[in-house]
């Protein structure tokens, strides 16, 4: 028995984001038509996909996660030449 695709609802925070010269996108995203908490995943310019262990209780804190990630290792520590810590 298979479980069905569950439609996702996406966050109109995520998108793609460019600093410095470099562009990844940001999903931020969670069952539709649910209260679950959002999850967040940034997929890098090499096709290289994060996805945060920690869930946010709302959109915004999810993309809050990313701004601190990219002002703690910048924008180009999501490509895979460049080892992330989160």
């Amino acid at each position: 028995m298979s479980i069905p695709d569950r439609e996702l609802e996406h966050s109109p925070l995520g998108g793609p984001i460019t600093r410095d010269g470099h562009t990844v996108t940001v999903h931020i995203y969670r069952f539709a038509g649910t209260e679950d908490v959002w999850t967040l995943e940034v997929v890098g310019q090499d096709g290289g996909s994060l996805v945060w262990t920690e869930t946010f209780t709302d959109d915004v804190g999810a993309y809050e996660a990313f701004e601190r990630a990219v002002a703690e290792d910048g924008i180009r520590s999501f490509s895979e030449d460049e080892p992330a810590s989160h």
